[in-house]
């Protein structure tokens, strides 16, 4: 099983070449398998970032949203109140983003690997982060 972070969905649904060798070959792995996991505050992230303009799909993001919660194989996984105490209590993760926090928390509650090209994630020891 795998969390992918805020970016790698959307890169993922652009058809976006950013994604690292690694970090392709474990999404079409889980793909598969049908064990990919998105925490929902990944989309609450993406509509912030398509209101304030820093996102623009070339279709609208109501469809966007539509298509991408049709995808068989991505499973949305909703910020529960584990996932919410655990995301404050993460030994020395410096890293302030709120969202951020959530993704690594629902990533170690599942026992999930984490795809980011994050750098603050990837330094942190308490996640299994993987670009």
């Amino acid at each position: 099983m795998i969390v992918i972070d805020t970016h790698v969905l959307v890169w993922w649904s652009t058809k976006s070449k950013k994604l690292s060798k690694k970090a392709a070959q474990e999404f079409e792995i889980h793909k598969k398998r049908q064990e990919v996991c998105v925490s929902s505050i990944s989309l609450w992230e993406i509509a912030l970032l398509v209101k304030k303009g820093k996102i623009n799909f070339t279709i609208g993001f109501d469809i966007w949203l539509k298509e991408i919660e049709s995808v068989s194989f991505l499973r949305f996984i909703p910020v529960d109140n584990s996932i919410a105490i655990n995301s404050i209590n993460l030994p020395d993760f410096t890293n302030k983003d709120p969202a951020d926090k959530i993704i690594v928390a629902t990533a170690i509650n599942l026992g999930a690997k984490l795809i980011t090209s994050d750098r603050r994630i990837l330094n942190y020891k308490g996640v299994n982060a993987i670009w």
